[in-house]
């Protein structure tokens, strides 16, 4: 038998000590109010990211410095709440941090020097890590991906007008480079300007994993449009293979020039050889439905569209037919509908006709996708190397997280460039935290949100 003492009672008054005897025994007590109780410091889920952040060689890889004991905190703080530093430092207050982490007396300034700490030590950290997860079992296969993430204010230092995937106008951004492994475990995280594209991205990541990591072989896994020309020589160069995706107009181009055929597109997988670059193609069935319904929502909206304005001209036969007509080829246009729709006038009413024609054309490669990939068949079968290439949603599923999810990451409300690149790196690590706890409750059936 183990006691602990919770309280000594000796100094209560006998009538209070009576009531709490019989408080114990299930019976009712008339003067509980005088039993004197505080709420103590949130242990359980601190302890909880700092037991899985051990256990994961986080702590090992970023040491016991005063510095790194307070980007653990911000680590904690990214998963359990979300707020600048100041705001962590009051949410603190009510966490044992300093039973658990040892810390205490810190305030914002400490957590943007820890920032700019951990930006110094990313690559150290991250080829621990690596090293501690992969330990002698080194995969080849990587999984690689960008985003972009708005930014308050205009005084970042890394800040830029760009492609804004989050439809965020008048915001600059960053952008945001992810490597994974093809489990989607970060490897490494990289933020680049916000005018960056996507392409120009890749080779930072081919020489991380040679001179960083280390790795011999491996094969590149980027999303369509990507990996173009210059991205593949810098592959190429060190006997590295790629697998990738290429765009509509690709498409079209290797049909034109004989070496794909529209009949070849099917539910089941194909692939074509050519000038040893290998295609395997695909007709997504449920994406070419999807496509489709979209397609006749848009004639459909613009349909109604017009017998709004129809309806405006009987109103007002002064109005003009030619107004109403542009307005309508605007909105066609924003649909990316023109060669299909024709706006037309007769007799004071706008009419459009259908081009049956383009319709049909632009309908052939509905669901349709193509797979591009150096990899030798003796090496990977094609049904490899699709599931390779949908391994990118993994990526994907992180960037969610990281961006809108549980971590938030956005919008952004830093300045110097290092803070930036280091609370990425946070962000990063959080997610590795997340992701382990979440793959263990898989077993229970509970999915992640």
């Amino acid at each position: 038998m183990k006691h602990k003492v919770i309280s000594n009672l000796s100094s209560w008054p006998e009538e209070l000590v009576n009531q709490f005897e019989l408080l114990l025994k299930g019976g009712k007590v008339t003067r509980l109010a005088d039993l004197k109780h505080k709420q103590g410091k949130a242990y359980g889920a601190i302890k909880v990211i700092y037991e899985v952040a051990k256990r994961i060689g986080i702590i090992q890889a970023m040491g016991e410095s005063r510095a790194a004991v307070l980007c653990l905190l911000m680590i904690m703080g990214r998963i359990l709440t979300n707020g600048s530093r100041l705001y962590l430092c009051n949410w603190a207050l009510d966490e044992a941090i300093e039973e658990v982490l040892k810390i205490s007396n810190f305030d914002e300034d400490n957590l943007y020097e820890a920032l700019d700490w951990i930006c110094e030590q990313q690559a150290k950290i991250e080829k621990k890590l690596f090293k501690l997860r992969k330990n002698k079992d080194i995969e080849e296969l990587f999984l690689y991906d960008v985003t972009s993430t708005y930014l308050e204010g205009m005084k970042n230092e890394l800040a830029d007008w760009g492609y804004n995937r989050d439809g965020k106008k008048g915001k600059k951004q960053i952008v945001i480079g992810l490597l994974t492994d093809k489990y989607g475990e970060p490897v490494s995280i990289e933020v680049f300007k916000g005018n960056t594209q996507d392409p120009q991205t890749v080779f930072p990541q081919i020489k991380k994993l040679a001179q960083r990591f280390a790795i011999k072989k491996v094969v590149f896994v980027g999303d369509r449009g990507m990996i173009k020309s210059e991205q593949i020589e810098n592959i190429n160069a060190r006997d590295w293979y790629y697998i990738t995706a290429i765009t509509k107009p690709q498409i079209e181009k290797l049909r034109e020039d004989k070496i794909l055929q529209l009949e070849l597109f099917d539910e089941n997988l194909c692939e074509v050889e050519y000038d040893k670059i290998r295609y395997i193609l695909r007709r997504n069935p449920e994406r070419k439905q999807e496509i489709e319904r979209s397609r006749d929502s848009k004639i459909e909206y613009i349909n109604k569209k017009i017998e709004q304005k129809n309806k405006y001209l009987a109103e007002h036969p002064r109005a003009s037919v030619e107004c109403g007509i542009k307005h309508i080829a605007e909105m066609v246009d924003k649909l990316k509908l023109t060669k299909i729709i024709e706006p037309q006038s007769a007799q004071h009413k706008i009419t459009y006709a259908i081009n049956k024609e383009e319709l049909e054309e632009k309908s052939r490669l509905d669901g349709c996708y193509v797979i591009k990939t150096d990899v030798p068949s003796s090496q990977l079968e094609k049904e490899i190397i699709h599931e390779r290439y949908k391994d990118l949603t993994e990526v994907e599923k992180a960037f969610r997280t990281i961006k809108t999810g549980l971590l938030e990451i956005r919008p952004l409300f830093l300045r110097k460039e290092t803070r930036t690149r280091g609370y990425a790196f946070i962000c990063m690590i959080s997610y590795m935290v997340t992701k382990y706890i979440w793959d263990r409750l898989k077993v229970l059936n509970i999915q992640q949100e």
